[in-house]
């Protein structure tokens, strides 16, 4: 009733699907404003259609994907066509495979998968309602699946109440339900009133009601005689829901006392499992026919199975209602009456709730559930049963124990303030050590989550002094979060300086003997910064192949790589870093450490943009991008930044820093404010604008101080310096240079001096130094460098007035900078090459460039071997959609195959 638009909405939805299409749909609206109602309506418009249905059950929030297996259990059967570690993941967090804890998003791909395979038979359309109620690890799956949804013939539609802020379905397509207009309403309430009613009276329920179906409906059942003959009676002045709850509270409270007891038993049974109901209530001796009977005949509730409410609301009024020795009573029976095989962790969730005071052998338990959650990648859920652990444990030291385990769990599900608040918890019990050292680790590890590595960094470097004689192992892994955390933080740190964190590293007794890949690496950083380069380089290098050598377990890799990658940077390591960045990816993809996989992507950028393999890059930068979107976390904008200032793209630099600047202010980010300078000065070089160049790079170089990449801006700053009568600071800089890439010993570190050097000579020394810079850097993969040393050689022969000899480079620069898409360099290039009176080609057309940056990291990806389904992990899509893709990338390519594809990307 008055719902045409909305229901025109849910027409169009349900039309799209079965032309092909999916959609994601969210209808929000307060309690009782009929949201199930337009649900009804869309299953029932779902003709030709796979329709399944589930509900979010308040009690069930913190069981572990209870939500997803009422999704998934139905659709099992297809499941077999899914990637092997996608099923092992779904069975796993399901409860019904063994095996590690599944990463959650190779979860939410793996129903992504399901939903699709299902799907390729007839469309499918998925109704959630009470979306706010279901379990988070549940919700973060279905939000996840529905930003994926492209072309699988799939609706996703979720009901959520407008007061819950359910976060992870912000930017998904909302349907606001507000309420009825007057006259609908009117409408409504005339059609269930039991009889004549005063006018005054109608008016003031529609007045209250402001449109609410729900309220329409039920506050006329609460209604005295009194009242309906003239208002007569206490005046409702409490809000809408409070007057619903009181209408409730009074059918309720006119029921006999078996009936009501018999409805508590259902409100604190979350599965509507009709079994359980009277195998329960037979325990309490209720006369369960009679008591059925009476709660049916009122309306409440429909008992079938499952036994349902008339409204949620309804439930949680019949539970809050009851008395707390009422409510134990009646999870004890339910505990009692639940399989301990087939559902453990649900008994021992109404045991948790039974228990009148402190008790051990419940916690016990409840520990043994959080261990089964967290296997299962339940972080949420094993956060939940700790929690309530530690509150049933009487003894104090065991209840430190327990807090300072639930706040770790609670800290890695995404709470830090809980987090913090069981922290508080532990640390009032009588912790050992060990633990104590703990707390403070775990507290330093809750700044980083929250955006404040120039504290994390300090209280980082406490905890690992703290753990060195207690833990040797995690003290040297919390060494190397801390140095991190204070490269991170950069100019912004506080009370722990990278050269701090070094001084500490090296003071620490060795965590194993002999060094393994990560000792070697850790105290190799740790004497670049403390003795220099030519100290620290040997042992850096060694480390770096002994992570290319040495067998070490996945998750220890993963662990090690990104320090391993900015350690190949800081010795001008191309090969290691391109190999290590390389295995970094791979090994994120393997294992399932998707929640690396950004960070593993950004570290895999740079060795692209440096060989001069633009497009690469920047499709990795797109690859990045979706996937931070599709987790909905932070997006750091170093590998746009990097990209962008090779590709000379002005306006994408320009707003990168002018979105992010004051974001990486507040966050106390160093880093990214240093990168973001590199990559100005970097433009303005390419663009010949060499006082913004020198100005920007001298900012950035003033406070980078992590080895290697406080290199890059001292590259551009000696460039531009040179180019603006800055000489000091140039010869300055190229000193600085020098201490690094003399001790590295690489042709790219050696080949990048000579360049620099060459810059700051006025005399004909200044030649053999580009020559010596063309020829190391031209043994190697950094062809972006090469490039630019063609480009100033080019530059000073012209003004040598060697025209010839100028025209040579430059020819050859700019074809280079023209292959790789450095735009604003090959400008440059082609203006140098006009004044020596040759004009630059143009290059023909790319017909890539029709390919929007999804399609060209798909032909990417097919071009590197990657089948459908392998591609839809690495990009978190289905395989319908990539080969929608695929079939639009043919079409303008004008090719029909793969292998027409690969020989096309091969030109």
């Amino acid at each position: 009733m008055g719902r045409r638009a909305e229901c025109e909405v849910l027409d169009r939805l349900v039309d799209a699907v079965r032309v092909g299409k999916s959609q994601a749909l969210v209808v929000r609206g307060e309690a009782g404003v009929g949201k199930t109602a337009l649900l009804e309506y869309l299953v029932g418009r779902a003709s030709g259609c796979r329709v399944v249905r589930i509900a979010g059950v308040q009690s069930e929030m913190e069981l572990v994907f209870a939500g997803l297996h009422q999704l998934c259990v139905s659709l099992l059967d297809r499941d077999t066509a899914l990637p092997g570690p996608q099923r092992q993941a779904l069975r796993t967090a399901l409860g019904l495979g063994a095996g590690s804890a599944p990463d959650r998003f190779l979860v939410g791909l793996a129903v992504l998968g399901l939903l699709a395979e299902v799907a390729s038979e007839r469309p499918l359309v998925c109704v959630v309602d009470d979306a706010q109620w279901l379990d988070r690890a549940s919700v973060q799956a279905l939000a996840f699946v529905a930003r994926r949804l492209v072309v699988e013939s799939v609706a996703l539609v979720f009901a959520a109440r407008d007061t819950d802020d359910v976060t992870e379905f912000a930017g998904l397509a909302q349907l606001v339900v507000a309420g009825l207009p007057e006259g609908d309403a009117r409408a409504l309430l005339g059609s269930v009133l039991p009889g004549p009613v005063d006018q005054r009276v109608v008016d003031r329920v529609v007045a209250e009601a402001r449109g609410n179906p729900l309220a329409l409906v039920e506050l006329p059942r609460g209604l005295t005689v009194a009242q309906q003959a003239g208002g007569f009676g206490p005046v409702g002045v409490a809000p809408v829901a409070t007057q619903i709850q009181d209408s409730y509270h009074r059918q309720v409270a006119a029921l006999p006392a078996s009936t009501r007891r018999l409805l508590l038993v259902a409100a604190a049974e979350p599965l509507g499992d009709a079994v359980l109901l009277w195998r329960a209530a037979g325990q309490l001796g209720i006369g369960v026919d009679a008591a059925a009977a009476a709660a049916v005949e009122a309306g409440l509730v429909d008992i079938g199975n499952p036994v349902r409410f008339r409204h949620p609301l309804l439930r949680a009024v019949i539970y809050w209602a009851a008395s707390a020795d009422e409510r134990r009573q009646v999870h004890r029976v339910l505990a009692e009456a639940t399989d301990r095989e087939a559902d453990f962790d649900r008994r021992v969730w109404h045991w948790a709730h039974a228990a009148p005071g402190p008790d051990e052998d419940v916690a016990k338990q409840l520990e043994r559930s959080a261990g089964r959650a967290r296997v299962r990648g339940g972080l949420a859920a094993a956060a939940a049963f700790l929690q309530r652990a530690t509150e049933l444990t009487p003894d104090l030291a065991g209840r430190g124990r327990r807090a300072l385990a639930a706040a770790h769990a609670t800290h890695l599900a995404g709470a830090p303030d809980a987090a913090l608040r069981l922290l508080s918890v532990a640390q009032a019990a009588p912790l050992d050590e060990l633990q104590r050292a703990r707390v403070d680790l775990l507290r330093a590890q809750i700044a980083f989550t929250v955006d404040r590595p120039s504290d994390a960094a300090a209280l980082l470097l406490q905890a690992a002094t703290q753990l060195e004689p207690l833990d040797p192992r995690l003290a040297r892994d919390t060494y190397q979060d801390a140095y991190i955390a204070a490269g991170y933080a950069g100019q912004f740190a506080n009370e722990a300086s990278l050269l701090e964190v070094a001084r500490a590293v090296r003071a620490a007794p060795p965590a194993s003997q002999p060094p393994g890949a990560p000792e070697l690496l850790l105290e190799g950083m740790a004497l670049l910064i403390t003795e220099g380069h030519s100290a620290g380089a040997p042992l850096v290098k060694q480390a770096l192949q002994a992570f290319q050598d040495q067998a070490m377990p996945a998750q220890e890799q993963l662990h090690w790589l990104y320090l391993a990658c900015r350690a190949a940077h800081a010795v001008w390591d191309f090969v290691s870093l391109e190999a290590l960045s390389a295995r970094f990816v791979q090994l994120a993809h393997d294992e399932g450490a998707l929640s690396l996989l950004p960070l593993a992507l950004q570290t895999r950028t740079g060795p692209h943009a440096v060989a001069g393999e633009l497009a690469q890059a920047a499709s990795l930068v797109e690859e990045w991008h979706e996937i931070t979107k599709a987790m909905g976390i932070e997006r750091s904008p170093v590998p746009a930044v990097v990209v962008a200032a090779w590709q000379g793209r002005e306006a994408e630099i320009s707003r990168l820093i002018a979105a992010t600047t004051q974001e990486a202010v507040s966050r106390g980010e160093g880093l990214w404010l240093s990168v973001m300078l590199w990559g100005s000065a970097l433009l303005h070089n390419s663009l010949s604008r060499y006082e913004d160049a020198f100005d920007a790079a001298q900012q950035a170089s003033a406070h980078l101080q992590e080895p290697g990449i406080s290199s890059w801006p001292l590259v551009e700053l000696i460039e531009a310096a040179t180019r603006c009568g800055q000489a000091q600071h140039a010869t300055e800089a190229l000193a600085q240079v020098i201490e690094s890439t003399r001790a590295s010993g690489t042709d790219w570190a050696l080949g990048v001096q000579s360049r620099c050097h060459a810059l700051c000579r006025n005399d004909s020394a200044a030649e053999g130094l580009y020559r010596e810079a063309v020829q190391r850097l031209g043994r190697t993969r950094v062809r972006g460098e090469l490039a630019r040393a063609h480009l100033l050689y080019g530059e000073w022969l012209r003004r040598q007035r060697r025209r010839a000899d100028a025209r040579e480079q430059l020819r050859t620069a700019h074809e280079m900078f023209s292959a790789m898409g450095a735009e604003a360099f090959a400008q440059r290039a082609a203006r140098e090459l006009r004044a020596t009176g040759e004009t630059a080609r143009k290059r023909s057309v790319d017909t890539s460039t029709q390919l929007t940056a999804q399609e060209t990291q798909i032909a990417r990806l097919v071009g590197e071997g990657l089948s459908s389904p392998e591609i839809a992990a690495r990009l978190f899509l289905s395989r319908r959609t990539v080969e929608w893709h695929l079939s639009k990338i043919f079409t303008k390519l004008q090719i029909t195959s793969r292998k027409q594809l690969r020989k096309h990307l091969e030109q």
